[in-house]
């Protein structure tokens, strides 16, 4: 059989493969499966979010490469997939970053031509980045003539984007997905998940995996380490009312998760990925005996070899941990 001809990178955004994991869970009576959206061609699930934001208003021309300017804040992901369309288009993107982006992302962000203004400085108030983020996100939208925000935060085509990915996981389960474990950001992969799931009938549990430290589901504000996952500011397209369930995992528990989907999977995964393996270690007992559980993995771990896989950073900010994966 021949594989399809992609008529340009675009086209080859979304259709991720959906892994069946044999090894980590080797004698849970339920049925493991992650979603790879690392295969998508700028890395991550972010890339579905940002060609879904922006090519309705490029091509109505809304968004013109003579005059107009794309400005975003992002921990990394989606200011790459924005990176790539903006570049593909001709369109002028700046994207607004803060200390805790991996160099890899900002890397990769210059790369693509993108114009990158990193926050040094947490909010004074909270002592969140996210805030100070969206400060200078607003500055630049009155200084920069022609600005546009797609605003990843209170975007409905955010959710919108994700109806696919779980058409995708559904499709390819014959419509079986028992659980599903989604990381919460901004809150759009979830929701447009979930909605889909209620649309169509499904039954599907969805767990909400969030990190310890973020506010998201009301918890007490903390610091963390590992950017994709987990918020400062409750996201405007929150609906709890979507979620059956919450599940909060620390940068250590991502971590060690992440060390044993290499070990066992020989999967490099993002940091996110980690923490919805965590989520679903912690509710195994309670899984239902042949059941599918889907995890969804936003990225991989390429983006994060000096953090997660550094063991450097790792013993520096844990100390001696090796005993969680080995």
């Amino acid at each position: 059989m021949k594989g399809k001809v992609h008529a340009g990178i675009l086209d080859a955004i979304g259709d991720t493969p959906l892994f069946e994991f044999e090894r980590i869970f080797s004698d849970a009576p339920f049925r493991v499966l992650a979603k790879m959206e690392s295969f998508n061609p700028g890395g991550s699930i972010k890339d579905r979010t940002a060609l879904n934001m922006l090519l309705h208003k490029i091509r109505n021309g809304e968004l013109d490469p003579a005059r107009s300017v794309v400005v975003e804040s992002s921990s990394g992901n989606l200011g790459v997939g924005l990176a790539q369309i903006c570049r593909y288009f001709g369109l002028r993107f700046v994207c607004v970053v803060d200390g805790r982006t991996t160099a890899r992302n900002i890397a990769v962000l210059r790369a693509l031509q993108c114009e990158v203004e990193i926050v040094e400085q947490p909010d004074a108030v909270t002592g969140e980045y996210l805030p100070a983020r969206l400060a200078r996100v607003r500055e630049l939208l009155t200084t920069i003539p022609d600005a546009y925000w797609p605003n990843q935060y209170g975007n409905l085509r955010n959710p919108g984007a994700h109806q696919q990915t779980m058409r995708e996981i559904a499709q390819a389960l014959d419509e079986k997905v028992d659980y599903l474990f989604c990381a919460v950001g901004t809150f759009g992969t979830l929701r447009g998940c979930a909605e889909y799931v209620r649309e169509q009938g499904l039954g599907t549990t969805i767990v909400g995996v969030d990190a310890v430290g973020s506010v998201i589901f009301g918890g007490p504000p903390a610091p963390r380490l590992i950017p994709g996952h987990g918020a400062s500011v409750r996201p405007e397209l929150l609906d709890t009312a979507l979620v059956d369930a919450v599940v909060h995992i620390t940068d250590l528990e991502s971590v060690a998760a992440c060390r044993r989907i290499v070990a066992k999977e020989a999967v490099l995964a993002g940091g996110s990925s980690g923490a919805v393996l965590a989520a679903l270690d912690k509710m195994s007992d309670s899984i239902e005996p042949g059941s599918n559980c889907v995890l969804i993995f936003p990225d991989g771990g390429d983006r994060y070899l000096d953090t997660v896989y550094s063991d450097a950073w790792v013993t520096a900010n844990f100390g001696e941990v090796t005993h969680l994966w080995k």
